[in-house]
């Protein structure tokens, strides 16, 4: 006669078959798929026409078990913007440029010592990140699962310069924390990374002058603060006036917009100031901040733009760029409604069709694991 399983002993099954599905379950979310693999490893890409070069890393990814989605940013959207983009055929993995992650050096051409070092506190970048939850993890998990994220993204920052100076446009598919100062992080920005791929520009002698050109409907108070008085960098924001941050920076020239603003106010705006910040700047390269927050919608702002006045906002930036033969980057910044990701891969998708107008490939369906892995 077999002996009956105790009732401890079946507890003991039925945890450790939890545990095994929940394994398993993290497993498939960490471990990426191939169209992912492929770009892990930094390496050269291929600019599409010769005109426009797509920055991007599979490191980009934040996973914290699922936690990183308590927070209202969707650190997971550069992925889905790189699905969307390699499943509809409009760029191959081996199409990407894979950025390395940048360097302290490189960090230290904007920030203090002092802020590194406070980097080593979990309960600080919880602060920065505006995230809580973080401030109980070990300060080694937190650099390895979050921060070592913010790097290769201003890795590649730094990177999509280098490319734009070459090709013409490069758009980096993170980046824009422009809340970031020289000694400290706010607004879910660690690294200031256009103003670290500015002056890592200029170290190396590529450049001169630079212009950042901040559509996000927050201000960018830490790229105003690392250049004020600066007038090698010229700083342009537009941005919602009774929202963070509070009270504000001084760019070089903001234009402040009432909750509200739609389309037609802003690109008509935008038309008139465009023209006059590039002849104050007089560039030698474009750094767009191209967050879509001002979306109607968003939960942290009150615009009232729609998907298709932001893509025209971000054409009339690029082409403007590239018909006075100025290279210009874009970064993604913010962005926090549900379809923020969406609009922006079809910023993205805009301007490789007008720069690349015969190329292209078969779209297919992303596969399960894919799916699972952008969730």
């Amino acid at each position: 006669m077999k002996k009956r399983t105790s009732k401890k002993r079946r507890k003991r099954i039925i945890l450790a078959a939890a545990s095994g599905v929940i394994a398993l379950v993290v497993f498939g979310c960490v471990y990426p798929p191939k169209s992912f693999r492929a770009v892990k490893q930094p390496r050269e890409g291929r600019a599409m026409n010769d005109k426009v070069a797509i920055v991007y890393s599979k490191h980009y990814q934040i996973n914290v078990g699922g936690l990183e989605k308590l927070h209202s940013f969707d650190i997971h959207k550069y992925a889905k913007i790189y699905l969307a983009l390699n499943t509809a055929g409009l760029l191959r993995p081996e199409d990407v440029f894979v950025p390395e992650s940048d360097t302290e050096e490189q960090i230290l051409l904007v920030h203090s010592p002092e802020f590194l070092a406070s980097l080593k506190n979990s309960k600080t970048v919880a602060r920065y990140l505006e995230a809580p939850i973080i401030a109980a993890a070990p300060a080694g998990l937190v650099d390895a699962a979050v921060l070592n994220a913010f790097r290769y993204a201003t890795g590649g920052t730094i990177l999509a310069g280098r490319l734009a100076l070459k090709h013409g446009i490069a758009i980096n598919l993170a980046g824009g924390y422009h809340h970031a100062k020289p000694n400290a992080g706010e607004g879910f920005n660690v690294y200031a990374d256009m103003a670290i791929a500015i002056r890592a520009l200029q170290k190396d002698g590529l450049i001169k002058r630079a212009l950042i050109v901040d559509l996000d409907v927050h201000q960018g108070n830490g790229s105003a603060v690392i250049f004020a008085g600066d007038e090698a960098v010229f700083t342009f924001s537009m941005h919602e006036d009774d929202i963070y941050p509070i009270p504000k920076a001084k760019s070089d020239f903001d234009v402040e917009l009432p909750a509200g603003t739609g389309d037609e106010k802003y690109l008509r705006l935008l038309a008139m100031c465009l023209p006059k910040v590039i002849a104050a700047a007089r560039p030698d390269i474009v750094f767009i901040q191209a967050g879509c927050d001002t979306l109607a919608g968003d939960p942290l702002a009150r615009l009232k733009m729609t998907a298709e006045g932001i893509v025209k906002r971000d054409a009339m930036v690029i082409d403007r760029c590239v018909s006075e033969g100025i290279p210009v980057v874009m970064c993604l910044g913010g962005g926090y409604s549900e379809n923020a990701w969406k609009v922006q891969y079809d910023s993205v998708r805009r301007t490789i069709e007008k720069y690349n107008p015969s190329g292209g490939n078969r779209p297919r369906r992303p596969t399960a694991k894919e799916k699972l892995y952008t969730k």
